[in-house]
């Protein structure tokens, strides 16, 4: 007996408190028994024994019945088992913050030629060799700004590399606990229950040290990468100043114990990263994992106590069971919530999920260029991402202000939002912008010569299908008007003429069946372009070229987006 409850495995032991309630049934079910009796009711006790049959084996086997099922119906929901299968880990990946440390002493060149590009050059390689996981890169210097929020495509936070400079802060400073704290907040905002933190700096202070701890006690380990050498360099501060940089590997260090993490100095290769930890990202704590990428999971074998449950179950469709049964079909299709759409719901689906599903099918719709389709999906999820993203379909379309009232609700979901806060500037630019002068009237010139052609090539079709002899009888004078008399042959057309004009008209509608076949062909935002009215054209051509700039000038993009956000926080009183 010990040797099988040592293989057995309860997944639900608590329910096994369920059994102690046999003898409370087994007391309800003789006084029941008593007290239902209708011979006890209406004959003397005295007489019972000369008028009933001796025993009751059939009444004491219901009982039995009864708390044999009601045991195996309580083993069968504690879940028993007795062996255990490889189960997949899905745990998602701790994500990383990468908080860069962009004050003026990350221009010293003991690192040559400075250190500012070998940090650029490591950030690329772990963005590049980092497998797989979200990732976010904050730049910090007197205050801590996000460049990039968490995500899983590591190339759009690459893009950002090359502009990341002293000069995009709005100013000077080293507080790395604020960089730290920043980065908490992050992590926080994306529903992550803990992630890494991985600060890139050459010395940091107590107040670092304390807020590397403080993330500590919220599942969020912070490590450091040292940037530079202990002999240092010289450097320009913003004012001016020559000072020198000295790398700090005593309190870097501890930084690193306080907040759970590694400290390493920067190398020549990808040695430190993978000394960091940051290039496989980590999973949650209390789980098991094999090599292969496997835990072992108890399987639950209660399932095999059903059959013969289900056989006791039988001695209820004696008398009035039948009726029971009926009305118990019958009551739980009413109990069940009534099904809606296929589209809208299903059963298989959380609400969450098809959420995610309809903003990856908005997505998809969006990078077709099927800006209305977009739109539709994304209008349905009430989240900050999907009203961001609505917002930039409904931009794509020339709807400006109600783009404008989509990134608002976005910044109202998810307050501080940079992209939204920066789509939403760049598109109430775009509306208050006025067009150039003179180009809606050069449009006007040219959608009026374009009209005079299709006019007259309808005119010379009209012609050719005239009648020649009423082309005649038009072509004369009428009686009595004396016009002196003229060639015979000079109404006669010139053959060489009549060749070129049509020549000229087979050109024409062979440009206007190629016209067609384009049209044809075009997707529905091609459609949407050519019924635009001039004005509609010019501000979604503005708003494309605007967007078109910004990968050009990431640098101008982030100092901008630095400046807008330092003055928020100045008004907020942060």
């Amino acid at each position: 007996m010990n040797a099988l409850m040592t293989h057995v495995h309860l997944a639900r032991p608590e329910i096994l408190w369920a059994l102690a309630a046999l003898p409370l049934i087994a007391l309800l079910w003789s006084w029941r028994r008593h007290r239902s009796s209708v011979w006890r009711q209406n004959v003397d006790a005295h007489l019972l024994p000369h008028l009933l049959v001796a025993g009751g084996r059939r009444a004491w086997g219901g009982l039995a019945v009864l708390l044999v099922g009601w045991t195996l119906a309580v083993l069968a929901l504690a879940g028993p088992g007795w062996r255990q299968l490889p189960q997949p880990l899905w745990e998602s990946p701790a994500p990383l913050v990468v908080a860069l440390d962009l004050s003026s002493r990350i221009t010293a060149t003991d690192l040559p030629p400075s250190r500012l590009l070998q940090a650029r050059a490591k950030l690329a390689t772990l963005l590049r060799e980092r497998s797989g996981g979200e990732v976010a890169l904050l730049a910090y210097a007197d205050d801590a700004f996000t460049v990039a929020p968490l995500t899983d495509d590591t190339a759009n936070v690459a893009l950002y590399l090359d502009a990341l400079a002293p000069d995009v802060m709005p100013r000077d400073g080293q507080r790395a606990d604020r960089a730290i704290e920043a980065a908490v907040l992050l992590l926080q905002q994306s529903g992550a229950k803990g992630g890494d933190i991985l600060l890139l700096t050459d010395r940091a202070d107590g107040a670092a040290r304390a807020a590397a701890a403080a993330a500590k006690a919220q599942n969020i380990h912070v490590s450091v990468l040292g940037l530079g050498t202990p002999a240092g360099a010289a450097f320009r501060s913003s004012d001016g100043q020559i000072a020198r940089a000295q790398l700090e590997p005593d309190i870097l260090r501890a930084v690193a114990d306080a907040g759970g993490g590694r400290y390493a100095p920067m190398a020549d290769n990808d040695g430190d990263l993978q000394s960091l930890g940051v290039l496989k990202p980590r999973t949650g704590a209390g789980e098991r994992e094999s090599p292969q990428g496997q835990g072992l999971a108890w399987r639950d074998e209660g399932f095999w106590l059903l059959p013969p449950l289900m056989l006791l179950s039988l001695w209820a469709f004696r008398r009035r069971g039948v009726a029971a049964v009926a009305l118990l079909c019958v009551m739980l299709p009413m109990a069940l919530p009534a099904p809606v759409h296929a589209a809208e719901r299903s059963w298989w689906q959380r609400d969450d999920q098809r959420d995610q599903q309809r903003v990856a099918e908005g997505v998809d719709a969006y990078r077709r260029g099927d800006f209305q389709a977009a739109q539709q999906q994304f209008e349905g999820v009430n989240g900050a991402e999907a009203r961001y993203n609505l917002g930039n379909a409904l931009a794509r379309q020339g709807q400006y202000d109600a783009a404008i009232a989509a990134y608002d609700q976005a910044l109202k979901l998810r307050p501080g939002m940079p992209d939204a806060v920066a789509n939403r500037a760049a598109v109430d630019a775009a509306r208050k912008r006025k067009p150039p002068p003179g180009a809606g009237q050069q449009q006007q010139q040219q959608q009026q010569q374009q009209n005079q052609q299709q006019q007259q090539q309808q005119s010379q079709q009209q012609q050719q299908k005239q009648d020649p002899t009423t082309q005649g009888e038009q072509g004369q004078p009428k009686p009595g008007q004396g016009t002196p008399p003229q060639d015979p042959d000079a109404g006669k057309p010139d053959p060489a003429e009549q060749a070129r004009a049509d020549a000229a008209q087979r050109e024409r509608m062979r440009q206007a069946l190629e016209k067609q076949q384009v049209e044809a062909g075009k997707t529905p935002a091609q459609r949407r372009e050519s019924s635009e009215t001039p004005q509609q054209r010019e501000q979604r051509q503005a708003v494309e070229a605007w967007m078109r700039r910004v990968p050009d000038e990431p640098g101008n993009l982030l100092r901008k987006k630095f400046q807008l956000e330092n003055e928020r926080r100045k008004r907020e009183g942060q």
